[in-house]
């Protein structure tokens, strides 16, 4: 029986550095994404990188370490002739790692059941299974008014202070599948404060949460290269226990700004020709390779959902990483600053928020027969309460109808009541539906015009 014996060559022939970049002249044979181990004179560790790009007979080497102390003269560089790679195994949920794969938490070292290329591909369209059962968060901002369904794609469109870091703690705590599968979470972070990676790490491990979930964290202090491996490990991590393990596993991903800055980085080191505000040009096409990996596939029990966080510079929509996101994506939920300083948390802004798939996990055998319907009919009545209040700040409250006026308190109670839930309170969507036509109670019955006048009658009994 033969077997494939890795060839690996060794060079000293290295011409510059740059940034984490390091080029190689002289080379044979080298194919992109090839792992390379490079031994600097005077160190006893090895530095680890892969091939970034091939032309003729010079590679471009993209180090996962700095290159701080890394010279031309003397040093050897081993390409390995196979790509990075991450060990998995269901013994990874309960563990945190580096955003480089390497276990984070003192605990021993994870043995693998398998070794998977962490590159991975977008998951064909014709082996794609529409998503449509629904996906408990616990957040009636959410479940009602934008509803998360199983391999769905749905980002967080966050600013600079807002408190998008709780807002996803809150979700990886309280999310679960009301079927009661097999359920897991898979988080990552990449380039935020070690203060915010503590506060991940304590979240989960204080509420229980870490028991079913896999935590990859990148801070601001670890290599920007490693920012870019961290989606990638996070994604094949959660392919294994989906796609092998039958599991339903929901991947947040934060933040994909800093994701972004990193390929923004890395592109100028290689002076590229920069795209729109210095972004590279392939960042769509990047961008897509991370997003198009959730999904469900015919013939396969799990799925993954994925919730990709990510800050707007200046809370500006048409900043290019949101831009290109939306693009890909199926949706988003917006945090909204005006309800953050107003104390509600979470702050989701309903309106500006959108799940494309919402329809597919909603009805009487996922949710309630009256979910629908009673979803439209809290658009309504909040958006004429939220015009009734820009009336009544130009002419006051007394030149407002008697509707009007109590569509103004049903937009107050509805921001009070329903959208703000504190960061602890874990609501079924049963309660959350409940609380909607409690509050529905408090404009004119004639005006519920979105909703079936049978469910009125079953749900909001006559006074």
């Amino acid at each position: 029986m033969k077997t494939n014996k890795i060839v690996t060559k060794e060079y000293k022939t290295a011409e510059s550095v740059s940034g984490p970049l390091l080029v190689v002249g002289g080379v044979e044979g080298v194919t992109y994404d090839e792992l390379v181990e490079v031994s600097v004179p005077g160190e006893k560790k090895v530095r680890v990188g892969k091939v970034l790009d091939v032309k003729g007979d010079k590679a471009v080497v993209q180090m996962f370490r700095p290159t701080a102390g890394l010279q031309t003269e003397g040093t050897k560089i081993r390409f390995k002739g196979e790509t990075a790679k991450i060990g998995v195994s269901t013994s990874m949920l309960g563990r945190v790692f580096t955003g480089g794969g390497d276990v984070l938490d003192g605990g021993p070292e994870i043995i693998a059941e398998k070794k998977v290329d962490i590159s991975g591909a977008a998951i064909n369209p014709y082996s794609r299974e529409f998503p449509d059962d629904f996906i408990q968060t616990g957040i009636s901002s959410i479940d009602i008014m934008n509803t998360l369904v199983r391999g769905q794609k749905l980002p967080i469109f966050s600013g600079a202070g807002l408190p998008h870091a709780r807002l996803a703690a809150q979700i990886a705590r309280q999310a679960s599948v009301t079927t009661g599968e097999p359920f897991a979470i898979v988080f990552g972070t990449m380039g935020v404060t070690f203060e915010e990676a503590e506060y991940f790490r304590k979240e989960f491990e204080s509420t229980g949460a870490l028991e079913r979930s896999v935590l990859f964290l990148n801070t601001a202090a670890d290599p920007v290269v490693e920012r870019i491996q961290t989606p990638r490990l996070a994604l094949t991590t959660a392919e294994y226990l989906a796609f092998e393990k039958g599991m339903h596993v929901l991947v947040i991903l934060t933040d994909m700004t800093n994701y972004c800055e990193a390929l923004r980085e890395v592109s100028g080191a290689r002076k590229e020709v920069p795209g729109r505000r210095g972004y590279p040009g392939y960042m769509y096409t990047d961008l897509s390779t991370i997003y198009e990996r959730a999904g469900r596939v015919k013939g396969k029990k799990g799925s993954i959902t994925q919730i990709p966080i990510l800050s707007m510079p200046d809370d500006d929509k048409t900043h290019p990483v949101p831009d290109l996101t939306g693009y890909i994506t199926e949706g988003q939920f917006i945090v909204s600053r005006d309800l953050n300083t107003k104390g509600i948390f979470p702050p989701v802004d309903v309106q500006g928020s959108l799940s494309r798939l919402w329809s597919a996990g909603v009805g009487p055998d996922k949710t309630r027969e009256d979910h629908a319907g009673l979803k439209d009919q809290l658009f309504a009545a909040y958006a004429i309460g939220k015009e009734a209040r820009e009336l009544s700040v130009v002419l006051g409250e007394a030149s407002l109808s008697e509707s009007d006026q109590d569509h103004l308190k049903f937009a107050e109670a509805f921001e009070k009541e329903f959208i703000n839930q504190g960061e602890r309170e874990n609501r079924s969507v049963i309660e959350s539906l409940d609380i909607g036509w409690r509050l529905l109670t408090m404009v004119p019955r004639e005006s519920l015009k979105r909703v079936k006048k049978e469910l009125v009658d079953k749900y909001l009994p006559k006074q």
